[in-house]
C-alpha cells in the first residue's frame, strides 16, 4: 500500500511542454495528435513508492493506448487555480478535484460535458446532470488521531477544545484544501449552521498549530506524536495508515450527537479546450473501467464509484466496518458552490487567520 505525500507542482515537462509550445505557435492540431495526456489532481490517489492507485491506473493505461500521462499534483483549490490562470493557454487535458471545487471549476468555465463510458453506473449525486464531471473514486471526510497516545478517538468536537490538545491540533486551509473546506461543511452541518460553526472554530484556534495547504503532510505529524488530532479523508487516511502505525481515523460528533460524515469523492471532467482532448476521454473512461475501479479499494484503499463494483478484498472489508454507525449526510452542494467564498471570509475572519 502506498504512502500518500504532496508532490510540488513541479513544471510540466516533456510532452507537455512542447505542446505549449506548438499551441503557442498555432500549431495545435500537431499537439493534439501527441500521445499523451495531461492531468491535474488533488493529492490522495498517487503512491510515494509508485503503489497507489493512479500509479497502477497510469501504467496500465499507458501500456495499453501507448499514451503519457503527465501528472500535476496539489491542493483541490490550487489545482483550479492554476487552471484559471492558464485558460487562454490550457495545458491540463483532465482536472480531478474534491468538491466543491469541482463544481467551482465548472462555474469557472473550466469544463466540458462529456460523460465517460461506464458513468451511467455512477450514483447521481456522484456525478453532474450536464456531464461535466464524474466521479472516479468514492471518499468520505474523517479526522486522525494518534492511537498511541490516545487510547479510544476524541469522541467530540467539543472534546477538542481541551487543554491537552493545545498546539496538537491542526486542520488544513479551507478554500485551499479540498480536505481543510470540509471541515467546514462539516461543523456547519453539526452544529446548526454558519455562525454556530465559526463560534466553535474561533474557540478552537486556541490549540490549533495553524494553517497547512496539505492535508497530506498532516498525517505523518499525527503518527509521529507531533500532532494528537488532524483533518483528512478516508481514502487518503487509510491508504497512508498502512506505513504509519498509529494513526487512526475517527468521525467527529457534536455532543449529544452521532458522529457524521459525507462523501467527498475524488471528480474528473474533461477541461474546455483540452490540447489532446481525445486522450483525455479515453483516460476518463479507463478510469471507470470495470478492472480500475475494482483496483479502488485493493489498491488505493477508496471506494469505487460505479455501483455494480462490489469489491471483496480485505481493504474493502475494514473500509465497510469503518463506516459501521457513522451517519453519512449530503450537503447542498449548490449552495456551498455559490457562498464558498463567503464561509471561507467568515472562517478566516473567525479565526484570524
Amino acid at each position: 500500500m502506498r504512502k500518500n505525500h504532496l508532490r510540488p507542482i513541479a513544471a510540466v515537462t516533456g510532452a507537455l511542454a512542447l505542446a505549449a509550445t506548438l499551441s503557442a505557435c498555432g500549431g495545435s492540431s500537431a499537439a493534439s495528435d501527441e500521445k499523451v495526456v495531461t492531468v491535474y489532481s488533488a493529492d490522495g490517489l498517487k503512491g510515494e513508492n509508485g503503489d497507489g492507485w493512479y500509479d497502477k491506473v497510469f501504467k496500465d493505461f499507458e501500456k495499453e493506448t501507448g499514451i503519457k500521462v503527465e501528472y500535476v499534483e496539489g491542493g483541490s483549490g490550487e489545482m483550479v487555480q492554476r487552471a484559471v490562470r492558464e485558460k487562454s493557454n490550457t495545458q491540463a487535458d483532465v482536472l480531478v478535484t474534491l468538491p466543491p471545487f469541482i463544481q467551482q471549476a465548472d462555474t469557472k468555465g473550466l469544463l466540458q460535458a462529456y460523460e465517460p463510458a461506464g458513468s451511467d453506473q455512477v450514483e447521481s449525486a456522484g456525478k453532474a446532470s450536464d456531464g461535466k464531471w464524474t466521479s472516479v473514486v468514492n471518499n468520505y471526510f474523517g479526522f486522525v488521531y494518534n492511537k498511541k497516545e490516545l487510547t479510544t478517538p476524541p469522541a467530540t468536537w467539543e472534546e477538542l477544545l481541551d487543554g491537552k490538545y493545545d498546539e496538537k491540533v491542526q486542520y488544513s486551509t479551507p478554500g485551499i484544501a479540498g480536505d481543510g473546506t470540509a471541515v467546514l461543511i462539516k461543523a456547519m452541518h453539526d452544529f446548526g449552521g454558519k455562525e454556530p460553526a465559526m463560534a466553535y472554530l474561533k474557540k478552537l484556534q486556541a490549540n490549533n498549530v495553524g494553517p497547512s495547504a496539505s492535508t497530506g503532510k498532516l498525517a505523518p505529524k499525527v503518527d509521529k506524536g507531533e500532532l494528537l488530532a488532524a483533518n483528512g479523508d478516508v481514502q487518503m487516511n487509510y491508504a497512508q495508515s498502512k506505513d504509519m502505525p498509529n494513526l487512526g481515523i475517527w468521525f467527529p460528533a457534536k455532543a449529544g450527537g452521532k458522529p457524521t460524515t459525507f462523501a467527498l469523492p475524488y471528480a474528473a471532467g474533461l477541461v474546455t479546450k483540452a490540447p489532446h482532448s481525445a486522450n483525455g476521454k479515453k483516460l476518463l473512461d479507463f478510469m471507470l473501467a470495470e478492472q480500475a475501479q475494482k483496483d479502488v479499494s485493493e489498491v488505493g484503499g477508496g471506494f469505487a464509484a460505479r455501483k455494480d463494483i462490489e469489491a471483496t478484498d480485505a481493504n474493502a472489508a475494514a473500509l465497510t466496518k469503518l463506516m459501521e454507525g457513522v451517519e453519512v449526510f449530503e450537503p447542498d452542494w449548490s449552495d456551498i458552490g455559490t457562498n464558498l467564498d463567503t464561509y471561507v471570509d467568515a472562517w478566516k475572519s473567525a479565526t484570524g487567520s
